[in-house]
């Protein structure tokens, strides 16, 4: 399918119950139980799955070339979920003009956390190329970069990343759809869905997109 086409079907469905095409929002917090005391459709409890939230998560999934994703209450949410996976004495490497939120959680939480981190212009390959450590496990990149718009080679700050076996986040919020970080090599894609997704500063919202089953 072409994008527009994906656009307009990704993550939509008949609703069963009444041939709806527009997905309902459903509010409930819990889910029927079945007599033998599983939940056959596949919900639970809200904060586990909800309808809504897994249409979001399958569309922007599908929009990305991903296999599953993860919707937060926020991007700055998204964004420490992905640091929370990793432990204390681990290197991360970051993009000097990731957005403000994404570094001040670095630099004022996962400092304290244990995170060994390093800042580097990653539109700058030879920069990249002297702060990669074998200890390294994660390359946080984001272009366009946010407030600056730099620029970042993905597919060859993926290869240098992915020589130490570091995971490769992508923040793509700047560049939804029309830019693929799977295609170039990223691990995992994050977006601030505040911004394009949102659109009318009307929406708060952030997701991480997988394309591999991984330790994140």
């Amino acid at each position: 399918m072409k994008i527009e086409t994906l656009a307009v079907h990704a993550g939509h469905s008949i609703d069963p119950a009444t041939g709806a095409v527009s997905s309902p929002i459903y509010l409930s917090t819990t889910f029927e139980r079945d007599a033998e005391g599983t939940y056959s459709r596949g919900f639970m409890y809200t904060r586990n799955n909800n309808p809504n939230r897994q249409a979001l998560e399958q569309g922007i999934s599908t929009l990305e070339g991903g296999s599953a994703a993860a919707a937060f209450a926020s991007g700055t949410g998204a964004s420490m979920s992905i640091f929370q996976a990793l432990a204390p004495g681990d290197h991360v490497l970051a993009h000097v003009d990731a957005y403000y939120g994404t570094s001040r959680l670095l630099r004022e939480i996962f400092h304290r956390w244990g995170l060994d981190i390093s800042f580097v212009d990653m539109s700058d390959l030879r920069a990249v190329e002297k702060a990669v450590r074998p200890k390294t496990k994660l390359a946080w990149m984001e272009t366009p970069s946010n407030p600056l718009l730099k620029i970042v080679d993905l597919s060859a700050v993926a290869q240098i990343a992915h020589a130490v076996d570091a995971t490769c986040v992508c923040d793509n919020t700047w560049a939804p759809t029309l830019q693929r970080p799977f295609d170039l090599g990223a691990d995992l894609i994050l977006h601030s869905t505040t911004k394009y997704f949102g659109g009318h500063c009307d929406v708060l919202g952030g997701i991480v997109v997988t394309n591999v089953e991984n330790d994140f």
